[in-house]
């Protein structure tokens, strides 16, 4: 009877323990991406883009920053990061390969990997299609 408590305590245990590791918080890149998951994007026509977000992300953190990005052909080719001040500082890192074709599927450019393995990432948060609208309730059944 002792094992038979001790084996389902440890089963438990271990459940509690799933369920805890499964509830990952996350950070502002992922929410971004869910989003942009759901619902899908506009495409990002060629122009200069002052409303984007730039994420650094290493590991599992992220930082997300205002940013401003240049895109031509359906690419970027240039971007910057906000400063307090309201300018710009354009993002320069050593790149672990070369980025002449940074291309932006659905609302969200590829994933750039500098030489420290930090992964950046650029979104247009104002090109995500508007919320679907849900499916409304039948009413319930009277007596009438």
């Amino acid at each position: 009877m002792q094992k038979i408590i001790i084996l389902l305590l440890f089963v438990v245990s271990i459940n509690i323990k799933a369920q805890e590791t499964a509830k990952v918080e996350l950070n502002c890149y992922n929410k971004w991406a869910q989003k942009f998951d759901e619902r899908g994007a506009e495409d990002i026509a060629d122009g200069s883009y002052s409303d984007v977000i730039i994420t650094f992300r290493t590991g599992s953190n992220a930082e997300c920053f205002q940013g401003k990005a240049i895109v031509k052909e359906h690419k970027v080719e240039i971007f910057y990061i906000m400063l307090d001040d309201g300018t710009y500082d354009q993002v320069q890192r050593v790149w672990k390969s070369d980025i002449k074709d940074i291309s932006i599927n659905n609302g969200i450019s590829k994933t750039l990997i500098t030489k420290d393995n930090q992964l950046i990432n650029i979104i247009w948060p104002k090109k995500i299609k508007p919320k679907k609208a849900g499916f409304k309730k039948a009413p319930e059944p009277t007596d009438d």
